[in-house]
């Protein structure tokens, strides 16, 4: 229970005619005993709290970034009216920044033996499951002199997927992709290994395509034409040691990796090849098999979810034994890692012939663009200091991406903001050659 500020307010005018005119404590009586009754009045018309009953319903997850509706729904089953102010606290990343107070705080008035909903907003700004925290009620008497305060546990979670920002290039990689598999009127000659079908010969094709027996039963010289690859088997590895936590920009490298393995699962779904995932650094964080083509995004985005980078360093041996056992045939290995040179010479590149002679392995890293500016920048001997520095970074990164292309290993090295259409045109061009 509480007094409100109207009882304050009431008491300190009663005090100032008590001060002037009759000081004492008999004045006093005067004024607060009257108030005093009247808050224990109103005390009893308010309504209980503890007797509340209260439910919740809504959104059980939503992408970051955009909003969630949550339903509260109170029960008066008491014979006074419900006059109240509701506090639903959540944690504090589920709004943005100075909109909680006002997205978590309600009026309601229910009355006897009646039930009021209210719709709580969340507008997360950080992935992972968001629990609700204690539903704080305080119960007002009819004066609003008095209250009645309480609260009440009401169990609510709600799961914040990653915002998969890059779907917009979605469409674009499905009309390329149309065009490897002849599904448009556009003439695309890819160098797939899948035969599709016979069509008669034009300039400009390539003699090896020539089917000699198909053209000794007719008249005309006929081609062999070929579609890319289906069926084949892509494994997105992610890495989740304390590199990924770095942060490029206002977000941490991982969380573009996530975003560029959403993309290349999408892409890759559609054209028919099967899609898992492996979230690793010294142990499984997270593991995707054998999913349905149209339940691996939603399997991936769940399990995505709740990944964060761990601050240790990543077991490559670990990674590269389980990737070798969740992938015992021949697969694309898409390993999101960093391209610095420690962890890459130092544990990578040792193990890393064990992946190429069974698999195809690409590997995309996240380039900070703030290095780029650095390195053009002049005009005073900081700036000079820094742009050398930065030169020193790239080639640095230049070297260590050479050795890995020299172990047959195909490099995307790109900033946040491409680094899904890059990798998902990397994939495209290793299906157009035959390569998967």
């Amino acid at each position: 229970m509480a007094l409100t500020g109207r009882t304050a307010l009431l008491a300190a005018l009663g005090s100032l005619p008590v001060g002037i005119w009759d000081p004492g404590w008999t004045g006093l009586l005067a004024v607060n005993g009257p108030l005093a009754l009247a808050c224990a009045c109103d005390f009893a018309l308010a309504a209980p709290v503890r007797r509340l009953g209260l439910t919740r319903s809504g959104d059980t997850s939503v992408r970051q970034g955009e909003t969630a509706d949550v339903t509260l729904t109170v029960s008066n089953p008491s014979g006074r009216p419900l006059r109240a102010h509701l506090r639903d606290a959540w944690p504090p990343s589920s709004w943005l920044a100075g909109t909680e107070v006002e997205a978590s705080r309600h009026r309601l008035t229910v009355p006897p033996g009646e039930r009021r909903r209210v719709i709580t907003r969340l507008r997360p700004t950080r992935r992972g499951d968001r629990q609700a925290d204690r539903v704080t009620i305080r119960s007002y008497g009819p004066l609003g002199l008095f209250s009645r305060q309480g609260t009440h546990k009401v169990p609510w979670t709600v799961r914040v997927l990653p915002p998969f920002t890059s779907r917009k290039h979605l469409p674009s990689k499905l009309a390329r992709l149309r065009e490897l598999d002849g599904r448009t009127s556009v003439l695309t000659r890819g160098e797939g290994t899948e035969f599709d079908s016979l069509r008669e010969y034009v300039p400009g094709d390539d003699t090896r395509s020539i089917d000699w027996r198909a053209t000794a039963r007719q008249s005309a010289v006929a081609v062999r034409t070929w579609r890319p690859e289906r069926d084949r088997h892509i494994l997105l590895v992610l890495d989740t040691g304390r590199t990924s936590a770095g942060r490029v920009g206002d977000a941490p490298r991982f969380d573009a990796s996530m975003d560029a393995a959403l993309l290349l699962a999408a892409l890759a779904s559609r054209a028919g090849d099967r899609v898992d995932l492996l979230a690793y650094d010294r142990r499984v964080r997270a593991l995707v098999q054998g999913r349905a083509a149209n339940d691996v995004l939603p399997s991936l985005v769940n399990a995505m979810a709740a990944l964060e980078p761990e601050l240790v360093e990543t077991d490559a041996r670990g990674l590269t034994a389980t990737t070798l056992r969740t992938a015992p045939r021949r697969s694309l290995i898409v390993l999101l890692t960093t391209l610095d040179a420690a962890p890459v010479e130092q544990g990578l590149l040792p193990v890393l012939s064990q992946l190429t002679q069974r698999h195809t392995v690409l590997l995309a890293s996240v380039a900070d663009p703030h290095v780029s500016r650095m390195a053009g920048s002049r005009g005073n001997t900081d700036a000079v200091y820094e742009a050398a520095a930065a030169a020193q970074a790239q080639s640095e990164r230049h070297r260590t991406a050479e050795q890995l292309r020299r172990h047959g290993v195909t490099v995307v090295d790109a900033t946040p903001d491409d680094l899904a259409p890059t990798l998902a045109d990397a994939y495209l061009a290793l299906k157009t050659a035959g390569r998967l």
